[in-house]
């Protein structure tokens, strides 16, 4: 390869190959050997295209490496990843990011830029909903479990694509939940919470990562060396390539950091980054590498070590075989069975009941016989689905309205009115426009619609009110200062409970809103739960589907209290904890891991097994879990510990195991836990490096991050 070549490679371009305009500018790089990935068109045919002239038309015939964001699904669209975090079930996102690496495969992908494993504790932050909410231990799980997903056994695998973890480091950190604002991060807080769910993706065998978009404590993350050559390579051995986010490389001159586009590309690969991602309108900046090594700014070695990763993962994904796809397959991917009901399964486990006063749900059909399903979310198919979805891919989606009306039949009158509508935004959203065409709804009367919701809900057995934010609240540069229920929501809700008729509440968000106060009888949090959603949550409303979901994140009772964690530290007040704002309690209206069911569950006999270990050793912690109540349903015990005391003040409580199990009613299962080493050791500020203290540890086990059946154990010697 000469120079120029190896250069070429480490340039990605959008490609909207379905735009001729916009095509040609991308072909003629491809032609000129100045591409070495593209990503955004998901067209076999026009894939094939730009494949044939990278393989015919350039000395060295190398194959194109194909990325798209594949998030939550391509044409089955499963929950959204903070939902399916909230399944505490990990073979659910392992099985959803399964599914979607087939279809994306089939079209002829190769590349998603996800599992997202951004810790946030901040939920005013939009791009919560693509991550798994605020604890490291859940979060390492799931990520760990899509990379698995996404892959398979091995980077090639038949059927799957490369995962790409982003965005490293810090990025959900972002100043006051402002997408894109700088992070400003402690060693302490990398290392034990941040850093944690990258590294299990990594162990994963992620072939694939994405640095962040935003400065980590003064240093862009695209030419932050700390990151991505000295965590990343050499302390965790990551072997894959790093790919900027969006116009990455271009931004280390808006940074700061650099005082040209040469400049910024020399900056990114001597940190770390091996690929640019290049956005429409912006020039490719990698190929000016060619004169760095000219010049001997660059030697020759240093960025051969940065192709090499590009040219074997697509020999490790068979494009140098055969880099063309079966464009009559992908059809019948794209529409096996067997991906709607892994999509329903999903949503059906996500979902997480927080209120059911007097058994409200599920509701009896043999005894209702009429129905008032209002709210501006309840005939929407485009919601249902979340963000990160794209008309291009032709995604399946119901409304609950429809599914409710499939779901009880002729027997059940069903009235419905839309109440509110949801304001749009005041900065819209840059991804509308990915929807494709969408007529605008007709204009209500507000009043009027309340004054009919409210007479339809008087009129009815039960009403179910539908309410949340638009998708487009959620997602990239969809951050939010309130968490207010947007519009009249407020308004209509309380109107409604207030004909004192029986109220479901099925609240479409990816983060908490303040709805705590409010009384319906029943809240079912489904954030949004995908192609087979409303089915799912039809299911879940008339009992043919049992919630077993619990929050990934603590549910604050409004944007005030942000950024929030359950895993605080003790301080040297902990007495007072729930005081800390004068107004009243600063606990969040749902803990973290809370969630009810339609059953009832037990804990007890916790026993620790090993109270006494040396360092180094594991622990083991057993306990019964009972079903007590009259339906069989899942409850995912979970496990916290607290380290009393050691070289830094430890976290009241935090997250070591969980378990989602099935018990049917009366039946009593024992579970054991086994603390290893790892889970007992952290990274220490004061001694700068990772240490396990001999120290007394608490230890309790139940429902939520309240458990209270608790007991302890010594590391000593």
């Amino acid at each position: 390869m000469t120079v120029e070549e190896k250069a070429g490679q480490l340039s990605q371009f959008f490609y909207f190959a379905q735009i001729p305009a916009m095509a040609k500018g991308v072909d003629d790089q491809i032609a000129a050997g100045r591409a070495g990935s593209i990503l955004f068109t998901t067209d076999p045919k026009l894939l094939n295209r730009a494949q044939k002239i990278a393989v015919e038309q350039t000395r060295l015939k190398i194959p194109l490496l194909v990325g798209f964001d594949v998030i939550h699904g391509l044409h089955t669209i499963f929950p959204v990843p903070l939902a399916m975090a909230a399944s505490w079930d990990p073979k659910v996102a392992e099985q959803a990011q399964a599914v979607a690496a087939q279809e994306a495969r089939a079209v002829g992908v190769h590349w998603t830029f996800a599992p997202n494993v951004d810790i946030a504790l901040d939920a005013r932050w939009g791009r919560i909903v693509e991550g798994a909410g605020e604890d490291p231990y859940l979060g390492s799980a799931m990520a760990s479990a899509q990379v698995r997903g996404f892959q398979g056994a091995y980077i090639g695998a038949p059927d799957h694509i490369i995962a790409g973890p982003k965005h490293f480091a810090g990025y959900g950190a972002a100043m006051g939940g402002r997408d894109y604002d700088e992070s400003e991060l402690s060693e302490n807080q990398l290392h034990n919470l941040y850093f944690p769910p990258f590294k299990a993706a990594v162990d994963a065998g992620a072939g694939n990562i994405m640095a962040a978009y935003m400065a980590l404590n003064g240093v862009p993350a695209a030419g932050n060396r700390r990151l991505l050559t000295d965590t990343l390579r050499k302390e965790w051995g990551f072997k894959g390539w790093v790919v900027s986010d969006a116009g990455g490389v271009n931004a280390l001159t808006t940074h700061g950091l650099a005082v040209d586009g040469s400049e910024a590309a020399l900056k990114a690969l001597e940190a770390g980054t091996n690929m640019e991602m290049v956005p429409p309108g912006q020039k490719a900046r990698m190929p000016s590498l060619a004169q760095a090594v000219a010049d001997g700014k660059l030697t020759l070695a240093a960025l051969d070590a940065m192709v090499r990763p590009v040219l074997a993962a697509k020999f490790r994904m068979g494009l140098f075989e055969n880099p063309y796809v079966d464009e009559a397959r992908a059809a019948k991917v794209l529409a096996d069975p067997a991906h709607a009901a892994a999509a329903r399964v999903a949503a059906e486990r996500s979902a997480v009941l927080l209120r059911n006063d007097g058994g409200l749900l599920p509701l009896n059909r043999e005894k209702i016989h009429s129905l008032a399903v209002i709210g501006p979310l309840a005939d929407s198919e485009r919601d249902v689905l979340g963000s990160w979805i794209f008309s291009m891919n032709s995604p399946s989606a119901q409304s609950l309205l429809a599914s409710i009306r499939a779901k009880v039949g002729q027997g059940v009158t069903v009235n419905y009115s839309e109440g509110v509508r949801i304001p749009a935004r005041v900065n819209p959203s840059p991804f509308d426009m990915m929807d494709g065409k969408r007529a605008k709804p007709a204009p209500i009367d507000e009043d009027a619609e309340i004054a009919k919701s409210v007479e339809m809900a008087r009129q009815s057995d039960v009403a179910i009110l539908v309410l949340g934010e638009t998708q487009n609240m959620s997602g990239e540069k969809a951050s939010r200062a309130s968490f207010d229920l947007p519009g009249r929501q407020r308004e209509l809700l309380d109107a409604v409970v207030a004909t004192g008729k029986p109220v479901v509440v099925v609240l479409m968000s990816a983060r908490p809103l303040t709805i705590q106060d409010s009384k319906p009888g029943a809240i079912l949090d489904v954030w949004y739960p995908g192609s087979q959603g409303a089915a799912a949550v039809t299911n879940l409303l008339f009992g043919d589907a049992v919630p077993g979901g619990k929050l990934p994140i603590s549910w604050l009772r409004s944007a005030a209290q942000a950024p929030m964690t359950y895993a605080r530290l003790p301080s040297h007040d902990p007495d007072d904890a729930a005081k800390r704002y004068q107004e009243g309690s600063n606990e969040p209206a749902w803990p973290f891991g809370f969630g009810l069911s339609y059953t009832t569950f037990a804990y007890s006999n916790l026993q620790v097994l090993t109270p006494k270990v040396a360092p180094g050793n594991a622990v083991k912690v057993a306990v019964d879990v009972a079903n007590t109540g009259q339906r069989t349903g899942d409850e995912v015990a979970q496990l916290y510990i607290h380290q009393r005391h050691g070289t830094s003040s430890r976290p009241v409580r935090q997250l070591k195991g969980f378990s989602r199990i099935t018990l049917k009613p009366g039946e009593k299962r024992t579970l054991t836990f086994t603390l290893s080493p790892d889970d007992l050791r952290y990274w220490s500020d004061a001694r700068r490096i990772w240490i396990e203290d001999n120290s007394v540890f608490d230890v309790w086990v139940g429902g939520d991050s309240r458990a209270s059946l608790g007991g302890s154990f010594e590391v000593a010697g």
